[in-house]
């Protein structure tokens, strides 16, 4: 079964999926920025367009372009920006 979420007055939207590997979300980020509360460990990849995350213990953004994948704990804040619509897969562990 396939579910829609949406978050943020709708600039963020998902489709979530649950395969035999695990949940697993598609979803479209208008540009903005953006917090997001963690419950699980989450793996991101940018599908198109450009993502910056905010390492609060370095104090700088870091951007993601296609193809990049980078990490998110469990039980934490994921603070994102986008300048333009981008697309990512999430997947969970």
């Amino acid at each position: 079964m396939v579910e829609v979420n949406e978050y943020f007055d709708g600039s963020v939207k998902s489709l979530e999926v649950s395969a035999e590997d695990g949940r697993k979300t598609v979803g479209v980020m208008q540009p903005g920025e953006y917090d997001f509360e963690t419950e699980t460990t989450e793996i991101m990849t940018v599908v198109f367009g450009e993502i910056s995350v905010y390492y609060e213990d370095e104090g700088e953004w870091e951007d993601y372009g296609v193809g990049a994948s980078f990490d998110v704990p469990a039980e934490s804040t994921l603070k994102v920006k986008t300048s333009q619509d981008s697309v990512y897969l999430c997947e969970y562990e």
